[in-house]
């Protein structure tokens, strides 16, 4: 990335530092500004003479132009300081500055130290080397640190341009007596020692970093103002209160909570306060979530573990109507409709019954297949070849004589008769057309051998259902019930 101090002049070639790299000046894009009034013309008589410098680590001053050198953004600077000079770079002139002077509550008094010149390049090269020795002295003081049991921890050091005096930048919970250790880095390094407290916040900002958003850290780019942060922000903005997650780089809250914190308060003004749970006839209905910008907030039984949404309006509704004494049906309705009974009394028991019944007589029909057939076409045979058969009351009923008729064929199976000559026996279809009951059960109790013929024909007739012997057969059936004429050949 390129360094952002590199500012053109009016000859169209890169002023300030002029590195198009890795800047050299310790950190070209922390706190950098960018003057929006650089390209107005300003009366030269009138711009204010203040310029902003940036030092180590976006540390800025401000320093008076008393002899109006012609500066420009990123220029590397002489300026004076305590018992010294120091080098820095022109981070902001005109009258931004004054804004920011104003913000920061800076007084334009005498306080404010001169600008000596435009640093040479000796100047620079000597700083180079004054800078080289910070990082042997970082070590160093930390393992004196460490042998003098102090409860403090060092983050940067910086010296002078001047290798005359280095400050010592530290962090703490609580105060440290350093006196000791003062003497200790005098006599070792021959320099002035100035010990300066930072906190944490402001310690992330030097040393700088990138955060979990993929940014660089705010306060190290932008942010110098570091307001307090309360667990209270991650509570109104719905967030979970987890330290891992609500802490930045430097152990403390993350500074960007506070962002969006007046947002989510103005339209927390519309949502109604659940300070007890929801009265229903269901039960108690408690808080469970809420969304802040949409206005729905979702409550849950303690015997379900379903959530149901309602809005702002429904939830003030049944605030009202707990502070009245009443309690809704539910947390969508109030009064449950009781439904009105279209028919007599237990109908829809009656429905099923018809129903199953109905489901009961097809299942019967396919169980019995073809030999459903041949009971139709040799009832009567099969009940003149059954023996030992006991007389039964008969009936002039249909279904009657297929119960006879079926309790023949039980017995002609026990039977085991079989007579092949039993097929042209004119008196067995004689017999079996006879509209007498007495008739009926005579040929019942007839032989068992000519009864299992019968049974034989029967099922061939019923494999040809077009012959004659078909119909002949349901003729005889029905003579049974006294409904077919006599044959015309009777014996």
């Amino acid at each position: 990335m390129g360094c952002s101090c590199g500012t053109k002049s009016k000859d169209g070639k890169v002023a300030g530092c002029q590195n198009n790299g890795a800047c050299e000046t310790g950190g070209c894009n922390k706190m950098n500004v960018f003057d929006w009034l650089s390209n107005m013309d300003v009366p030269v008589e009138d711009k204010f003479n203040i310029v902003e410098v940036r030092f180590k680590n976006g540390r800025k001053e401000f320093f008076r132009n008393v002899d109006r050198l012609g500066l420009t953004t990123g220029d590397a600077v002489v300026v004076e300081v305590p018992n010294g000079h120091h080098i820095g770079h022109v981070s902001l002139q005109g009258e931004l500055v004054r804004l920011q002077m104003q913000k920061k509550k800076i007084a334009n008094d005498g306080e404010i130290k001169k600008i000596y010149r435009l640093a040479h390049q000796k100047d620079l090269e000597k700083f180079e080397e004054v800078k080289k020795r910070e990082l042997p002295t970082l070590y160093r003081t930390r393992e004196i640190v460490r042998d003098l049991k102090l409860e403090m921890k060092l983050s940067d050091i910086e010296y002078q341009a001047d290798n005359i005096k280095a400050t010592f930048f530290y962090s703490a919970d609580d105060r440290v007596d350093f006196r000791e250790l003062i003497k200790l880095l005098a006599g070792e390094f021959k320099i002035r020692v100035e010990m300066r407290q930072i906190s944490l916040r402001q310690e992330a900002g030097r040393l700088g970093g990138i955060g979990v958003c993929g940014r660089e850290l705010c306060c190290s780019t932008w942010l110098t103002d570091f307001k307090n942060v309360a667990t209270s922000a991650a509570r109104y903005q719905n967030l979970s209160l987890n330290p891992s997650k609500l802490s930045g780089q430097c152990g403390r809250l993350k500074c960007c909570l506070n962002y969006e914190l007046e947002t989510y308060m103005d339209a927390l003004e519309d949502i109604p306060k659940i300070e007890a749970p929801l009265q229903t006839e269901k039960g108690e209905a408690t808080l469970q979530k809420t969304d802040i910008f949409r206005k729905i907030m979702w409550f849950g039984f303690k015997e379900e573990n379903t959530w149901y949404p309602l809005n702002i309006e429904r939830v003030n509704h049944i605030l009202r109507m707990n502070r009245e004494g009443k309690r809704p049906a539910t947390l969508d309705i109030d009064i449950v409709e009781e439904k009105v009974m279209g028919g007599p009394l237990n109908s829809d028991l009656d429905q099923m019954d018809k129903k199953f019944k109905n489901k009961s007589r097809t299942k019967k029909k396919k169980k019995k297949g073809p030999e459903s057939g041949q009971g139709r076409g040799n009832t009567n045979a099969q009940a003149a070849g059954a023996e030992g058969a006991a007389p039964t009351k008969d009936t002039h009923n249909a279904a009657g004589d297929q119960v006879q008729s079926g309790g023949g064929r039980q017995q002609q199976r026990n039977s085991g008769g079989n007579n092949p000559q039993q097929k042209n026996n004119p008196q067995n279809r004689q017999g079996q057309g006879q509209g007498n009951p007495r008739g009926n059960r005579e040929q019942r109790g007839g032989g068992g051998s000519e009864g299992g013929g019968g049974n034989r024909e029967g099922r061939s007739r019923n494999r040809n259902r077009g012959n004659r012997g078909g119909g002949q057969g349901r003729e005889n059936r029905g003579g049974g019930e006294g409904q077919t004429p006599k044959p015309d050949n009777p014996q």
